[in-house]
């Protein structure tokens, strides 16, 4: 038998991304499929969450009582924050694709994380008013 050296997990995602080019359009396109997944998992803990709709509306209440809490408040932020990187940077796709602007990406790129970040943060204090501005 021959030997076979012990491997790390990540060593050979590591060398696989870091061998990517590291074009920001690149990056662009990791963080698009990456939070295409991300968005996919939410909706399958959403369909399982309103599964409490069939026990009734007091459990249903109680569950809704939980998701109000600040950690799952941190977790929605998060979404927020991965559906509209997904939703702006699938904007920008199609008008590289569809529009010609393949000349203008980096621009439209830089647009999209512009108004990606200014939305977000208009979302934290939309979802986190009640906690920072209490009295």
């Amino acid at each position: 038998m021959a030997y076979i050296p012990p491997r790390e997990p990540f060593s050979a995602w590591n060398r696989l991304i870091m061998a990517y080019r590291r074009f920001s359009g690149s990056w662009a396109y990791i963080l698009h499929r990456l939070t295409g997944i991300g968005l996919v998992v939410y909706l399958f803990v959403h369909i399982w969450a309103l599964s409490s709709l069939t026990k009734g509306r007091a459990a249903f209440a109680e569950e809704m009582v939980t998701f109000t809490s600040p950690p799952f408040k941190v977790a929605e932020w998060l979404l927020g924050a991965l559906v509209m990187f997904h939703a702006f940077n699938g904007i920008r796709i199609a008008l590289v694709d569809l529009a010609n602007g393949a000349r203008y990406h980096k621009k439209l790129l830089g647009a999209v994380w512009v108004t990606g970040i200014a939305v977000v943060v208009l979302m934290f204090f939309l979802i986190f008013s009640s906690e920072l501005f209490a009295k």
